[in-house]
């Protein structure tokens, strides 16, 4: 067994088991394999192996890579987690099925434009600045419901919030806040936790977990 797959099996278990523990969780989480970056032939084990969910910071290395898979492997669900550019929405929203980045009332006017002339339904994410931090994209706390309010309006398919916590401090503070931010909102999906806190996501109700380098090592 390649050791991406046993990596991946490692932390399915790690998750299964954290869920088991906690009796207020509703849901086991689907772990995003990211895979940006990497090759096709350092993925193709766990895409052989039949797992299902993978994620891309950049459209247009996933178009290179993923096109003719998605072809082939009509189950894939295919996530973009990196910032998405207003250019690039066209390529972005007839490609991915989640979009984990959504920023700005700018990016979802473009969303709504292209899903409508696509007739296409993209499942979003709101990404929020959970730590109000300038040198991060997303909205901030007090702005999000708001926000929501205009995608809703716009008829955007918002499943969730996603969040990328301030580094080097206590995630679990900011996964709790979420949490509850999404739970205010009646969202049913959250995506946060990466390969260094994944286990305190899915503690505080994390449906999708996005995980690179535990999976396939250390980017080069």
């Amino acid at each position: 067994m390649h050791n991406t797959v046993q990596n991946l099996l490692k932390i399915s278990e790690k998750v299964k088991d954290k869920f088991k523990l906690n009796k207020n969780l509703s849901k086991i989480p689907n772990i995003i394999a990211v895979s940006k970056t990497f090759k096709l032939n350092h993925i193709r084990p766990i895409l052989d192996h039949g797992h299902i969910h993978y994620g891309e910071n950049k459209v247009q290395e996933a178009i290179e890579k993923w096109t003719e898979i998605k072809k082939e492997k009509k189950q894939i669900k295919l996530h973009l987690i990196g910032k998405l550019q207003t250019n690039k929405v066209k390529f972005a929203v007839k490609l991915f099925d989640y979009i984990h980045s959504l920023d700005s009332k700018k990016l979802a006017d473009k969303i709504y434009k292209y899903q409508d002339e696509l007739d296409l339904k993209t499942k979003l994410f709101i990404q929020v600045n959970i730590g109000n931090e300038n040198q991060k994209s997303g909205i901030r706390k007090e702005e999000v419901l708001d926000f929501y309010n205009y995608c809703v309006g716009l008829k955007l398919n918002i499943i969730g919030l996603m969040c990328i916590p301030p580094i080097n401090t206590n995630a679990s503070k900011y996964f709790n806040d979420m949490s509850e931010l999404n739970k205010k909102l009646n969202l049913n999906e959250l995506s946060m936790g990466m390969s260094s806190d994944y286990l305190e996501a899915v503690e505080n109700n994390s449906t999708f977990l996005r995980i690179g380098s535990s999976i396939f090592g250390e980017r080069g």
